[in-house]
């Protein structure tokens, strides 16, 4: 029977309290931002909330709990700009939304850091480990994110990359799902050949951990060649942002089939306007009836993006909903 898994890609907004908090403390510059040596009371208003996040999922009933990503200055190119042999440059505009990120230009080696290792050591101390989710940037968008000044050669810079990205992930304390989020696969779609390469990236990245993998592309629906390709990666699931693009992803599926596990988006990580679960669930029904013989073993609930774009309590509101909506699918499965 299909197991209906409540979950998020992280990415979360701030609690109201620490935005106001750290503007203070850090201010606004970009000298201000988050360079992965901060201390004092800024560690300390990030460690409380991360508590606050943790406990919001807890309440809610997520069945995976992430760690929040609430020092991501950067958002996907977190895990370079914080890195030593990295320098950030220029403000870029983040895709084609109103969000922003410092360039990282990779100057030197990518060496392991074990920044993100951290940060999941300290929400496990507060997760049941068979609950907690890692995130990060999969290796195609972090790539296509960043500027290479190191290795001279596309190739050979993705190849770096996911070495960096899996070496992390050894570091990573016991988990149970592992996101691999990728917005470039369907933004800024690879190439013929450079579409292998993407997919062999995210596989060696996957192997790094036992944990489930889901590799998780929004804003839209993959090329049909790079979801072909995608599907040769050892991973455990590909998600799908529905909000965005129903009969592309649909078609995708029904054209080219699936991995075991599917990640569906559903809710709108972008939107203030929180769907009823009983309509996430029907969203649901929909997409298996679109598959009519095509039965997953698990079967991820998710918003379509990071919800860091969110007010606070609305971001608490998508959360329940799609633990409901989850605990809703499990009975009508039953």
């Amino acid at each position: 029977m299909t197991e209906y898994v409540s979950t998020t890609p992280g990415l979360f907004p701030l609690p109201d309290w620490a935005k106001d908090d750290l503007s203070d403390l850090k201010g606004h510059q970009k000298h201000d931002l988050i360079g992965g040596d901060e201390g004092g009371e800024i560690a300390t208003a990030y460690e409380n909330a991360r508590i606050d996040v943790i406990e919001d999922q807890q309440e809610a009933g997520l069945d995976r709990i992430v760690e929040g990503q609430l020092r991501w200055d950067d958002m996907l190119a977190h895990p370079l700009a914080v890195h030593d042999a990295v320098e950030t440059r220029g403000i870029v505009r983040y895709y084609d939304n109103n969000n922003f990120y410092r360039e990282p230009v990779v100057s030197g080696d990518l060496e392991f850091s074990g920044d993100v290792a951290n940060e999941l050591e300290a929400a496990s101390e507060l997760i049941d480990g068979d609950d907690l989710q890692a995130v990060l940037p999969g290796p195609y968008s972090l790539a296509e994110l960043a500027t290479d000044e190191q290795y001279g050669d596309d190739a050979e810079f993705l190849s770096a990359i996911a070495d960096f990205l899996a070496g992390e992930v050894d570091a990573f304390p016991a988990h149970e799902t592992l996101f691999l989020l990728e917005p470039s696969l369907v933004e800024e779609p690879p190439e013929d050949g450079a579409d292998e390469r993407a997919s062999e990236a995210i596989d060696r990245v996957a192997s790094a951990t036992d944990a489930d993998v889901v590799v998780q592309p929004y804003w839209g629906a993959l090329e049909e060649k790079v979801y072909a390709h995608l599907l040769d990666a050892d991973i455990d699931a590909v998600g799908f942002d529905f909000v965005a693009n129903q009969d592309d992803n649909i078609y995708n599926i029904q054209e080219y089939g699936a991995t075991g596990d599917i990640s569906l988006g559903l809710a709108d990580g972008q939107n203030t306007l929180v769907e009823d679960p009983e309509a996430i669930r029907d969203r649901v029904d929909w997409v298996e009836d679109q598959l009519q013989v095509t039965e997953f073993e698990t079967v991820y609930l998710t918003t379509n993006t990071e919800t860091f774009y969110l007010p606070y309590a609305k971001y608490q509101e998508k959360l329940e909903a799609l633990a409901e909506a989850a605990d809703l699918a499990e009975v009508t499965a039953a």
